[in-house]
């Protein structure tokens, strides 16, 4: 390895990222003795409140665990000379850029994937199952891997190999790569709702009845026409409850995981699916992909300026320049500021949110209804409802359900 500039910009926002991480999580964990706030006592029993605290402990020791395994393992395998190795060895076993780039993206996802793979077979068997939430068999634990595994390859190998392809033989390679990335993902998430979810659940037409009269009525008085309505089998899997609208165009439909269902009222179920309606006729779904679109430009264009960059290689270890690999270390590379983009994007997301409420509770006359929706949500999925600012400021999309709750109750 090269001790340059390369070298020590990496280390250093490598290990400053993952120390703020640490710190918001400690200080997570220290707010967890705050007394239970009186807007949640109509729904927490205080042996609630202390089931939810010591669940919030539990998920934040481990993911601190594994963050810190992570690492050490990136660490480990960086200065150990894994970069130069796995080089050496795509080489070794073809010669075409594009067949060494699929063989390296190929390795990296397969190992990573199995670093992981312990820690989220304890997040599903010993931590949910402890505090009552799984449901998932260990059958479909492992294939829910193999397909994800599987349409990762499908999708994601052929994408792979045609920006590989476009860096090395285009001088406007950014360009290219960029529009083929932002179709390709424009493409998905309009064929995913149709066949690519229904792979991992199953979702049934909801029934004629009171909750779907009034669910039609919501989206007519909304303007927001729906391909359709559906129960999704999400017991099937864990007890915690959700619900959401997914793909645009003639593709636009809301799913309810039939959890959310045997636990909500019509009215906050309505309620529910007014706020994520709210995100649509507010146009925050646009301004997202508008950002991340704008996102991967700015990295595709990083990118071109950094391809078979010699000091970057030599930061690493790797003696000899590839466009398959130039991928990778730059994406390394571009760590922080995809963390600086991930916390701007939240701060707009929590925003947003605020915003999606003040909706719901305009287009149905009554806030008292999301308030229920959200206080039930929260004791059912035992939510943190004093998490610390920092934390909140650093990782959460959605404001603490406290300040929604506050700002629905001031309407």
């Amino acid at each position: 390895m090269e001790f340059n500039i390369y070298f020590f910009t990496i280390l250093f926002t490598v290990v400053a990222i993952y120390k703020m991480d640490l710190v918001a999580d400690l200080l997570n964990l220290r707010g967890l003795g705050a007394p239970l706030p009186p807007e949640f006592r109509d729904v927490f029993s205080e042996e609630d409140y202390a089931k939810s605290q010591e669940y919030t402990r539990a998920k934040t020791i481990l993911g601190v665990i594994e963050s810190t395994t992570t690492q050490g393992l990136f660490l480990v395998f960086w200065f150990g000379g894994g970069f130069a190795w796995l080089d050496q060895w795509v080489r070794g076993v073809s010669s075409g850029e594009v067949g060494r780039g699929l063989l390296l993206v190929s390795a990296l996802t397969l190992g990573t994937s199995l670093c992981s793979l312990p820690f989220e077979f304890y997040r599903t068997f010993v931590l949910e199952e402890r505090f009552g939430f799984n449901r998932t068999t260990l059958k479909t634990f492992i294939t829910d891997h193999l397909k994800s595994l599987t349409l990762s390859a499908v999708f994601g190998l052929p994408l792979f190999a045609l920006i590989v392809w476009l860096f090395a033989r285009w001088e406007l390679a950014w360009l290219y790569a960029f529009l083929a990335v932002t179709v390709g993902s424009l493409i998905l998430a309009y064929v995913a709702p149709k066949w690519l979810l229904p792979l991992f659940y199953q979702f049934t037409p909801m029934p004629e009845g009171e909750l779907k009269s009034a669910i039609d009525d919501l989206s007519v008085r909304c303007g927001f026409p729906l391909a359709g309505i559906y129960v999704m089998d999400g017991s099937k899997r864990s007890t915690k409850a959700n619900a959401f609208f997914t793909g645009f165009g003639n593709t636009k439909r809301i799913a309810l995981f039939d959890t959310l269902i045997n636990h909500h009222s019509v009215s906050e179920l309505v309620a529910v699916l007014a706020h994520e309606i709210g995100h649509y006729k507010r146009g925050h779904i646009i301004q997202s992909m508008i950002a991340g679109i704008a996102e991967s430009a700015l990295a595709f264009f990083l990118l071109g300026f950094f391809l078979r960059n010699e000091g970057l290689f030599h930061a690493f270890g790797v003696r000899e320049t590839s466009v398959s690999l130039s991928l990778i270390l730059f994406g390394i590379l571009f760590t922080p500021l995809s963390k600086v983009s991930s916390v701007l994007r939240s701060v707009w997301s929590r925003r947003n949110e605020f915003e999606a409420d003040a909706y719901a509770a305009s287009v149905t006359g009554h806030p008292g209804d999301l308030v229920t929706a959200l206080k039930k949500l929260t004791h059912e999925n035992l939510g943190n409802v004093t998490p610390h600012p920092f934390h909140v400021f650093l990782n959460d999309s959605h404001p603490p359900v406290l300040r929604r709750i506050e700002a629905l109750e001031a309407r």
